[in-house]
């Protein structure tokens, strides 16, 4: 299968070192399944470092043995996952790797708000249904990451 992942630079050897904390899915290497999304995440990231817009593209081994947390749908599951690594928690020990929707800009208002209590569940799962579902794969240990081979990087016009 293949990965994508939007960036301002060449990542031949992706690491989980080099994330940000605090992300949808906690500390890892992300990427998605969906190009054009790999895409937007490289031009947000050059506009950033006034560098280059690149995707670089990865052969993903699906049969590698991997203890996978998936999440089929933005539901109220997932809403709580979020919400707790978005706060500094921790995926469940051992899980080497977590697929599932994205909290982009626009989902993210909706989980904000349930965050700040101003809604509850169902009124955040509504907001959510309103919006179109895009994928992220986020590799956490170096075991998953021993599953993505590095195929090449292209540029992204801006």
């Amino acid at each position: 299968m293949r990965l994508y992942h939007g960036s301002d630079v060449t990542i031949e050897k992706p690491d989980a070192i080099h994330s940000r904390k605090n992300l949808d899915f906690g500390s890892g290497f992300y990427a998605t399944s969906y190009p054009k999304q790999a895409e937007r995440w490289a031009l947000r990231r050059s506009l950033r470092s006034h560098g280059k817009a690149l995707v670089n593209v990865y052969e993903f081994d699906e049969t590698a043995n991997l203890h996978i947390l998936r999440f089929n749908e933005n539901d109220a599951e997932w809403v709580r996952f979020v919400c707790n690594c978005r706060r500094g928690g921790q995926p469940p020990l051992g899980t080497d790797l977590i697929i599932g929707g994205v909290a982009d800009d626009k989902v993210y208002a909706a989980i904000d708000m349930y965050m700040r209590e101003l809604w509850d569940m169902e009124r955040t799962l509504q907001a959510l249904a309103f919006y179109e579902r895009n994928d992220q794969y986020c590799f956490l240990t170096p075991r998953s990451i021993a599953a993505l081979r590095y195929v090449e990087t292209y540029e992204v016009e801006q």
